[in-house]
């Protein structure tokens, strides 16, 4: 498998099931560049840099959900960072919401070709999935700045969910960018990371509801 050499080399030492990762992560690679041919899903597809960008960065903060019980992927996409993380963590429940009818397709028979049976796909927007349910965490990649999102996941909030945010280094702008006090009072930075081989710095930030 193409992906696998670079997972192994680029994937942490820690991350719990790696074996089963490189295996799996690698297919799912695979599935996406398949899927490439008719339908775009990512433009990274270079072995190294989607390894590293997609994969390597999605467990990189991989103990911040070990302990939860389910974990709600919003906007999941090709299945990142929620496919990786569920790899890495059976005993965690994981739901990939994703909007795009092409994208949920593709997720389903991922999860199906992957054999994940801790994960459920819903097609759907996240901000009418929080309506009516709640996962412990809600998670995302490649989301909007802060001063949009926190308007998407104030219902998640409202709820009790923890919604930690996958974003990247330019963090304090995007914090010095939300308007009100009270808002940037709930944003904590819990990480910062680099990435192998110089691909950027990434940053995981916890949005909590104000008291």
């Amino acid at each position: 498998m193409v992906f696998a050499s670079p997972l192994e080399q680029y994937l942490p030492a820690d991350v719990p099931n790696r074996p089963a990762v490189i295996e799996k992560a690698s297919r799912h690679l695979e599935l996406i560049v398949e899927t490439n041919h008719s339908f775009n899903l990512t433009r990274i597809v270079d072995p190294v840099e989607a390894a590293i960008k997609h994969v390597v960065d999605s467990l990189m903060p991989w103990r911040h959900f070990a302990d939860a019980k389910v974990v709600a992927d919003a906007g999941s996409g090709p299945g990142f960072p929620g496919i990786p993380l569920a790899i890495a963590l059976p005993d965690v429940q994981f739901v990939l919401l994703e909007s795009t009818q092409k994208k949920a397709r593709f997720l389903e028979s991922t999860v199906q070709a992957l054999g994940l049976r801790n994960v459920a796909v819903f097609p759907v927007r996240a901000e009418d999935w929080f309506k009516s349910d709640r996962a412990e965490i809600v998670t995302a990649r490649a989301v909007a700045p802060l001063v949009r999102a926190l308007p998407l996941f104030r219902p998640a909030l409202k709820k009790g969910s923890r919604v930690l945010l996958y974003k990247g280094s330019n963090i304090e702008q995007e914090i010095a960018e939300v308007p009100s006090l009270r808002d940037r009072k709930t944003i904590t930075v819990l990480e910062t990371y680099a990435l192998p081989q110089d691909m950027g710095s990434r940053t995981l930030v916890q949005l909590s509801s104000p008291n």
